[in-house]
């Protein structure tokens, strides 16, 4: 066997990003739990056979398989553009123990305020790291600013979820069961903006095809904010909606009955298959590497980029997750 050529081009992903398909075998890799058990060594050493890769210097030995392997556990702990090591539970892989763990805890204790102020504090503050961990861009935010994003997202969180439960008192007891839901699809809307607040206010940087920075834009930073919305909302329907029904059916029963410690590592359970599959699908909804035409971008941008490259009718910006 001969050595790797060098132009294989890992700086994109192995499948093709057009299809949802593509974007799903792409995403499957990307949210592997298995991820989070590679050691610091392991991801430096990853690390550095991609960083080598992309200067033209191939590892010896390495096959294309282990090429992509290698640029997969880079993508799964470093972030795309800062380039900075996530921490651990902000990571994608981290997804599905950490959610089906915390979603599986708010179906289940979602009768008393106490619990349910609790773990929606435990699920907003896990958010708030994930959804800043996952940020676009590389525009530097303060701690001042992180810290006020943090209290106004768990707190706007907290608050719909008390609200939600006190309209249930009421109403049959399966209804009750979707409070959960209904408080996170909310709180998705309040906490993913403001923890990237920071793209809002200066923008993510847009590039042309070849990944050449043209500058920063606020429009696209609403466009993408506004997918990683829609993705998050979409990822919590099967993992929330489908064990409450199941769960509800179970614990009617005498087998539940006799045995109610069941009901929380059940629901768990439940929670974790459904996110093994929501998780990866619903991030591929959108390609990470977002378009949008130059005719939608801010005036003074869009005359910055025609004097600049005339010809670039669409620019590309990553959307985060």
């Amino acid at each position: 066997m001969g050595e790797l050529p060098v132009d294989i081009n890992i700086q994109e992903p192995r499948w093709d990003q057009s299809t949802f398909l593509g974007r799903a075998r792409h995403f499957f890799t990307v949210t592997d739990p298995r991820n989070l058990l590679l050691s610091g060594a392991q991801l430096e050493a990853s690390r550095n056979i991609v960083q080598n890769y992309r200067a033209g210097v191939v590892t010896p030995g390495i096959t294309e398989d282990q090429l992509w392997r290698a640029k997969y556990v880079y993508d799964s702990a470093f972030h795309p553009d800062t380039g900075e090591k996530v921490v651990l539970i902000g990571r994608m892989s981290a997804q599905v123990p950490m959610n089906m763990t915390i979603t599986g805890c708010m179906l289940t204790f979602y009768r008393k305020t106490p619990t349910v102020v609790f773990w929606q504090w435990v699920n907003q503050s896990f958010n708030a790291i994930v959804n800043y961990s996952n940020r676009s861009g590389d525009a530097p935010i303060t701690v001042g600013q992180l810290g006020t994003a943090y209290v106004s997202a768990t707190t706007g969180a907290v608050a719909t979820a008390l609200g939600l439960k006190s309209l249930t008192k009421h109403l049959p007891p399966l209804v009750g069961r979707f409070v959960p839901f209904a408080a996170v699809a909310a709180a998705n809307c309040i906490n993913i903006p403001l923890m990237r607040q920071r793209e809002l206010q200066v923008g993510i940087p847009v590039t042309d095809e070849a990944g050449q920075r043209l500058g920063y834009s606020v429009t696209a930073a609403k466009q993408g904010i506004f997918q990683v919305v829609i993705s998050r909302i979409c990822m919590a329907i099967p993992a929330m909606a489908i064990p409450p029904l199941i769960m509800d059916t179970l614990e009617k029963k005498d087998f539940l009955k006799r045995r109610p410690w069941l009901g929380a590592p059940l629901q768990v359970g439940l929670v974790g298959f459904c996110l093994v599959f929501a998780t990866p699908l619903c991030c591929a909804l959108f390609p990470q590497k977002s378009s949008i035409h130059v005719s939608k971008l801010e005036p003074e941008l869009r005359a910055q980029i025609h004097e600049q490259n005339p010809s670039v009718e669409v620019v590309y910006y990553n959307k985060g997750l």
